[in-house]
């Protein structure tokens, strides 16, 4: 059974192999100008401060994003702080349910010590 289903992985794994050399000589990859260069070098070290959790300006946002990517990112930090400050709400009976549930573990806690 095992065997069947390596020959079948291997197959696939051909199949797809040469599907992707036959895009590739359809489609060959364009080669990319200075300036697209060094955008994508600052856009992929952006990207590694970001990961690392560091901070990112807004002007260095602007400088390599285009005018449709930073509004974007705009539309979105906008729609963060929305879902922020609508789960920072809680509803009443969440926070009822929040308080009788302290109340139960700290008498719990007292008749257990």
């Amino acid at each position: 059974m095992s065997e069947r289903l390596d020959n079948q992985k291997k197959q696939i794994g051909s199949i797809r192999k040469l599907l992707q050399e036959r895009i590739d000589k359809a489609n060959p990859p364009r080669e990319l100008t200075a300036e697209e260069v060094k955008r994508l070098s600052k856009l992929e070290a952006i990207v590694d401060k970001l990961r690392r959790g560091d901070n990112v300006q807004n002007c260095q946002l602007q400088t390599w994003l285009s005018a449709d990517e930073y509004a974007q990112i705009e539309a979105e930090w906008q729609e963060q702080l929305e879902l922020r400050s609508e789960l920072k709400d809680k509803p009443s009976d969440l926070k009822r349910y929040e308080a009788k549930l302290r109340e139960a573990t700290f008498n719990y806690n007292r008749a257990e010590g």
